[in-house]
């Protein structure tokens, strides 16, 4: 995977910036660029790479700000990535599966509120950050069960995505792939088959580097409660049936990922070119309205440097893609029930 590693070091590159470009600002932004997110330089010719596509980056974020549009773009993690390579880094991490457990009754039949805001309801653990590994699936599935639970119980705990990452497989019953890809849906009926899931505190997440850092462990101890008993997919490319459901908990889903724009998301609305080939699993939180825009708010797992303190506001209506969602949002959604 292209992906630029994110450790502590950091190396002193004073003496080459110094022929790199006769702007001094721009240097000046890149080497602060390289401090604030610990980006590992290999060499002179890795930098002027890694220079050349954050300088095209820089001229895209200010191309994209100047047309005044409903959302902002900035300089995150992924900067020093091209387009090929960003999309690499999402590619294959993701099984597309058309839904299958519908179960339309649980969803309410009139009209959802206005707004949901499960973040401020106290329903969200913090933003997390699955790194390397292509773990975004459990990710997305850990935030749906942790709704889920302190819907029911009022409490709000942190489940491990690790215990998936290194458990849920075909050699303990599952049909997940680790740090190469899942399903939310495989992982609702895995942590029903292994009888609950444990907390991140007893099982933390050390997949950060791109590979399934060990066997699966059993010695930690189920969260009291976390079996989940059955699974809803949200009817698709229907707006008014996703926001009862994330009325009723957030919501796992799936969305295209790979755009330009999508990459260096900073604040706002995002309303801009974005497709339906699913690479993605996200967890959708609430939905609202932001400048006469209407959006749903989805929690990512690329850490609070990305985004909106690592969420995205998708645009929410019938005008994306045809009914089926802004990046495909209302495509393959779905949520664990307990």
């Amino acid at each position: 995977m292209n992906f630029f590693r994110l450790f502590t070091a950091f190396v002193s590159l004073t003496t080459t910036v110094l022929v790199v470009s006769e702007d001094t600002s721009t240097k000046h932004r890149f080497l602060k660029w390289i401090d604030q997110f610990k980006i590992r330089i290999h060499n002179n010719q890795h930098f002027y790479n890694v220079f050349e596509k954050w300088v095209e980056n820089d001229i895209f974020i200010d191309s994209v700000n100047s047309l005044g549009k409903s959302y902002k773009l900035a300089h995150n993690q992924f900067s020093g990535m091209n387009s090929t390579e960003y999309s690499e880094m999402l590619s294959n991490k993701f099984i597309y599966r058309a839904p299958i457990n519908i179960i339309q009754d649980n969803l309410r039949k009139s009209s959802p509120p206005s707004e949901v805001d499960w973040v401020s309801a106290g329903a969200v653990t913090p933003v997390k950050d699955q790194g390397q590994c292509g773990s975004c699936w459990s990710f997305s599935t850990t935030g749906a069960l942790e709704g889920a639970y302190f819907v029911k119980y009022g409490t709000l705990v942190s489940f491990s995505e690790e215990q998936l990452v290194d458990c849920d497989n075909w050699k303990h019953g599952g049909h997940d792939h680790g740090c190469n890809g899942g399903l939310m849906d495989n992982a609702f009926a895995w942590i029903n088959d292994n009888g609950g899931l444990c907390s991140e505190f007893d099982y933390p997440y050390i997949s950060q580097n791109g590979a399934t850092g060990q066997s699966c462990q059993t010695e930690c101890s189920l969260v009291k409660g976390s079996q989940i008993m059955d699974y809803v997919d949200v009817p698709p490319s229907s707006d008014n049936d996703m926001m009862s459901a994330i009325a009723l908990n957030p919501v796992s889903v799936a969305i295209q990922a790979d755009q330009r724009e999508f990459q260096l998301y900073s604040s706002g609305v995002f309303t801009g070119s974005c497709g339906t080939n699913l690479d993605h699993g996200v967890l959708t939180v609430g939905y609202g309205t932001e400048n006469g825009e209407d959006y749903y708010l989805v929690k990512n797992s690329w850490s609070s440097s990305w985004g909106e303190n690592g969420y995205i506001k998708l645009g929410r209506g019938s005008q994306y893609n045809h009914g089926q969602g802004q990046c495909g949002i209302l495509l393959q959604a779905s949520y664990p029930v307990l």
